[in-house]
């Protein structure tokens, strides 16, 4: 295989990272419960707008902040909401890979098509124990995802770190999240077995445009169909039209890489007649001048559409 020759895993397209709702009960962990009937309905409305599937329990979808019962129940109800119609890539981040494999296994006997899977979070793992982690959930048999975020885990799958993860078996595609678009061409040539999933929204042209095969997204939450669009016109070489559609977008989608982009991407939901809501602790809500930027920068992307719309 040439080293610009790429496999497809079955877990590319435009899969969304699902922001999770919850409603009030006092009952409940920090007194938000998980609204799985919501849930549902959101995962399915993401796929009939031309999404390629959905990631639950990932970041977005607050994992770190639900029970272990919590976490499980989110999972099987995007299964049940888009399975045979969609792809479902679930999250199975652990501080250890006893705890990722146990999260792999569960996925398995819920019928996902693929997990994705951080290197062991809260601590700051050496070669040795990423790939042993990684060992651990892809024998559980399910196509993995490997995750690079080296903001948030202190981790960084370098190119020819992930050239030793991809000769594990069952690893198949790994999310992009450094930021780094000169990334793509060098994990093709090192790793060129190993599908590359574009992670960060603000970079998501360009890294398809440098070969990249899927798109784990987290606007899409906010726009589905226009993202869908953007992913078709980039991978069938349309730039012109892409780079059209995708400038407008940009200044949104940069809230995707800050701290705050799970309360962002819930307040774009917001601001176009979906359902957001809070999130759990620890995140709390925007400041008053975060919250003004987001619903500038959303405003303009939206007015954008609507006059490309008419």
């Amino acid at each position: 295989m040439s080293a610009t020759t790429q496999r497809t895993s079955g877990l590319g397209g435009v899969v969304v990272a699902t922001a999770l709702p919850y409603y009030e009960k006092a009952s409940a962990p920090a007194g938000l419960a998980v609204d799985l009937d919501r849930y549902a309905e959101h995962c399915r409305w993401l796929v009939d707008n031309g999404c390629h599937g959905v990631g639950p329990t990932g970041s977005l979808g607050e994992y770190s902040s639900l029970t272990d019962e919590e976490r499980r129940a989110v999972a099987r109800t995007a299964i049940d909401a888009v399975g045979g119609s969609g792809t479902v890539v679930v999250g199975v981040h652990g501080v250890g890979s006893h705890q990722a494999g146990r999260w792999a296994e569960a996925a398995a006997e819920d019928g996902a098509d693929g997990v994705l899977c951080l290197p062991p979070t809260m601590y700051r793992a050496n070669r040795g124990e990423i790939l042993a982690h990684y060992e651990t959930v892809a024998a559980v048999g399910l196509p993995v995802m490997v995750y690079n975020n080296p903001i948030d885990t202190k981790v960084d799958l370098t190119p020819d770190l992930l050239a030793e993860i991809a000769q594990i078996d069952n690893v198949v595609a790994v999310k992009e999240f450094s930021g780094d678009v000169r990334r793509v061409l060098e994990i093709r040539e090192r790793a060129p077995g190993l599908e590359i999933i574009s992670g960060a929204d603000d970079v998501v042209l360009e890294s398809l445009l440098m070969g990249a095969t899927g798109w784990f997204a987290g606007f899409p939450n906010v726009f589905p169909a226009e993202s869908a669009r953007l992913f078709a016109l980039a991978t069938s070489g349309e730039v012109a039209a892409a780079r059209a559609l995708y400038e407008p977008l940009v200044a949104a989608f940069r809230w995707d890489s800050r701290v705050e982009f799970v309360q962002a991407i819930k307040l774009g939901m917001e601001q176009v007649g979906r359902f957001g809501g809070p999130c759990r602790p620890p995140r709390g809500p925007l400041t008053p001048h975060q919250h003004a930027r987001v619903t500038d920068d959303m405003a303009r992307a939206v007015a954008a559409l609507d006059s490309r719309a008419v």
